[in-house]
């Protein structure tokens, strides 16, 4: 059988705000899920650590600061005891996976919280530690000349560009629903930074072309390495967007970013409906080349 390993922490389901989308449950349904199947052989692996110098490649040490500060950081992004080491082991994660993409490996973190709306000075959006736009910086640090970001979540990675704006070497691609939170994305941002708003309700068949248009752009740039923020609440059954996709959309996504032919890591972003492990165990077979 065809293998994923998905790296994980039970750890990262030990917070949350009563009523919040961003829930525990997102992450255990989904391991219930992926141990309960049979389609896909899975390596389970743990994070790793990371250090300060790290995270500093993307953020302010201020806001690294803020992280231990019992004061909410906004409406939406509570702040919790140990957030900050729950968002370093999401960042410890996706180093893991950049590791082990480099290794060859199909990988994916299935980690909470997620990263891609935290600036270089702020949390916000769910998120604290922005997780890819760390592992591309590391990434760039340790010898990769042109890394991707593709970003499928419904929402604009507004974080990574903010982090990885004109930063050479990288790219960054996302593909979200416009007018919807945060508000940004509407245009292309610099010379690297690049942006496919779809409007509310976009029928699937538009939606997927502009996937694919932004995977052509992502091609042209040549990367040797591609990290994916995979949010999967452009599902039509999610509960704070208005999209429309369904689970083949997803399996077909992981079929074309597999087909790319360079080291690829996926690290979970958004995704709020109870299908969320179906939809995640579609990506992966997609991504492991099964039907």
């Amino acid at each position: 059988m065809t293998g994923v390993k998905i790296i994980t922490d039970d750890r990262c389901t030990g917070y949350e705000t009563p009523g919040h989308p961003e829930r525990p449950e997102r992450i255990r349904a989904t391991v219930e899920k992926l141990r309960g199947q049979k389609d896909l052989t899975i390596q389970w692996d743990k994070p790793g650590e990371v250090s300060d110098e790290t995270i500093l490649r993307a953020h302010a040490r201020d806001h690294l600061a803020r992280l231990n500060v019992a004061e909410d950081f906004d409406a939406d992004t509570a702040w919790h005891e140990g957030i900050a080491d729950h968002a370093r082991r999401s960042v410890g994660a996706a180093l893991a996976a950049l590791k082990s993409a480099r290794a060859g490996e199909t990988v994916f973190s299935l980690m909470r919280p997620p990263g891609h709306h935290a600036t270089k000075n702020r949390a916000m959006g769910f998120c604290y530690l922005n997780n890819i736009a760390i592992a591309v910086l590391e990434a760039l640090a340790t010898g990769a000349k042109r890394v991707a970001v593709y970003d499928f979540d419904v929402h604009h990675g507004n974080g990574t560009e903010d982090i990885l704006l004109d930063k050479p070497g990288a790219a960054f691609f996302s593909i979200h629903q416009y007018p919807c939170y945060p508000g940004t994305g509407t245009a292309q941002r610099g010379e690297n930074c690049f942006n496919y708003p779809v409007a509310p309700h976009t029928p699937r068949a538009a939606y997927r072309k502009t996937l694919q248009t932004a995977l052509d752009a992502l091609k042209k740039f040549k990367p040797d390495l591609v990290a994916v923020s995979a949010g999967f609440d452009a599902y039509a059954h999610d509960p704070i967007a208005q999209e429309t996709l369904e689970a083949e959309d997803f399996h077909w996504l992981g079929q074309e970013l597999r087909q790319l032919g360079v080291p690829l890591f996926s690290l979970l972003e958004g995704g709020y409906s109870g299908d969320l492990p179906e939809l995640i165990l579609a990506y992966f077979k997609g991504l492991a080349g099964k039907e």
